[in-house]
């Protein structure tokens, strides 16, 4: 305890004399403040507290309710052809601290999650009569590890655990997974600094696209741990064979395909350590055989000195990415919009941002939609849920997976309080675009 204490009063001194750390760099061409370098980077973090009569923010003309409480650490959902909701309930990694640095950010780190254990499962929502209300509620799988990315292919759904992507067989309407899940493919799981396994199935089916993270903030454990790692591995769905489909990806937190197309995207959790807003977190596409960065540089071509030794070859060729969400923000969610959420928000993308721990003003802690014109974002992010943060700066809560219903709702997981929130518009709701997959009536 004394050990604790002792942490905590550094981190606080040190937090209480650092500088304003001026905007949150945002947009497709961020304009980037040189690095900064100190003893311990910024580390405040907003503690946890009650809604109360309160709930999140969203625009005029939709309306958000909380359709599951109480869950054991929500991360992804999957929206299931009849409507269900598959919330993956789990908490992963372990990493041992190397430096006194690592001890500090862990006590910090801890004292804005929820006190709840990681479930381990997936947990199946049912509105039975189609009113908005998710009345019925199914323990559909539980003995996994760490459930984080899901989806659904071809009668299968499928699973990254933190150290294995796996597969159960599934029949609409069915509410509780038989058997043991099938093994589809093991994933890099030693150490596990990132542990969340990010997951995307092509538009047809053949491949799984599954986002790992590295196993440092900046290879500080040595190349040889970040083997396979920091990177978006595809994997064939049926033989579970793989390869490297693109790199230098610090930690892939989400992925998803654009509709109507064979786009990949992600939202990615950049570097720490070298000041408030750097590096960015990113919303891209990801080109296959693409090299994004990690370690050698950032945001394109930008030299990362603590990485060595140096790689001069990879840093020319790094690709800079679509588009920048501010540091830190910590983006754990990404879903493109459909005609159906209205003319405000029908294209781009919903981003779910848990929340920095490393900056003394919070960034992130909100649901943001990115326009989108002809295929690549557009103009600011706009905030669609926000007021996570209250009046005093604690957090009431913390988003992390984004799903878009087509019949007109965004599913957001909130991590902190266990709850699943449902955003809809106010008014009719049309129904689902065609061939989006969703055989159900409207809601």
């Amino acid at each position: 305890m004394r050990r604790f204490l002792l942490v905590g009063a550094a981190a606080i001194a040190l937090s209480a004399c650092d500088s304003d750390p001026g905007p949150v760099q945002r947009g497709a061409n961020p304009n980037l403040p040189a690095p900064q370098s100190g003893l311990l980077p910024e580390m405040t973090i907003p503690r946890p507290a009650n809604w109360g009569s309160d709930q999140p923010v969203v625009p005029s003309g939709f309306t958000i309710q909380a359709i599951a409480t109480d869950l054991r650490i929500p991360r992804q959902t999957l929206l299931l052809p009849n409507g269900d909701i598959l919330v993956a309930e789990g908490s992963g990694g372990g990493a041992p601290a190397l430096r006194p640095k690592d001890i500090i950010a862990g006590f910090i780190k801890a004292l804005g999650r929820s006190s709840a254990s990681g479930g381990n499962r997936l947990t199946l929502l049912r509105d039975a009569d189609g009113d908005g209300t998710y009345e019925m509620r199914h323990v559909f799988a539980d003995g996994l590890n760490a459930p984080y990315g899901l989806a659904l292919v071809d009668g299968g759904i499928f699973i990254a655990n933190q150290d294995a992507l796996v597969r159960f067989d599934y029949a609409d309407g069915q509410v509780q997974a038989v058997g043991a899940p099938r093994v589809v493919a093991q994933l890099p799981a030693a150490i596990n600094h990132h542990w969340t396994k990010a997951l995307a199935a092509s538009p047809d089916g053949r491949f799984l696209y599954v986002g790992i993270g590295s196993n440092s903030n900046i290879t500080e454990r040595g190349m040889a741990a970040e083997e396979d790692r920091a990177m978006v591995w595809q994997i064939d769905a049926q033989t579970g064979a793989h390869r490297q489909y693109a790199t230098g990806l610090r930690n892939p937190t989400a992925l998803t395909f654009r509709p109507g197309t064979d786009e990949l995207w992600a939202v990615v959790n950049e570097r720490d350590e070298i000041g408030p807003n750097l590096v960015p977190d990113y919303l891209t596409s990801v080109r296959e055989g693409g090299f994004y960065g990690w370690p050698w540089s950032y945001w394109g071509q930008n030299v990362d000195t603590r990485a060595q030794p140096q790689n001069a070859e990879r840093v020319a060729a790094a690709i800079a990415p679509d588009y920048a969400l501010g540091a830190h923000v910590a983006a754990l969610g990404v879903a493109f919009s459909t005609s159906a959420m209205g003319p405000d928000f029908a294209d781009g993308a919903f981003v779910g941002e848990h929340g920095s721990w490393n900056r003394r003003v919070p960034s992130g802690y909100r649901v943001v939609f990115v326009p989108f014109r002809d295929g690549r974002p557009a103009g600011e992010p706009v905030d669609f849920i926000s007021g996570f943060l209250d009046a005093d700066g604690n957090a009431r809560g913390r988003p992390v997976g984004v799903t878009v219903d087509p019949r007109g709702a965004v599913i957001v997981a909130d991590d902190l309080t266990g709850t699943i929130w449902r955003v809809t518009p106010s008014g009719p709701r049309p129904a689902a675009p065609a061939g989006d997959g969703t055989a159900v009536t409207p809601r």
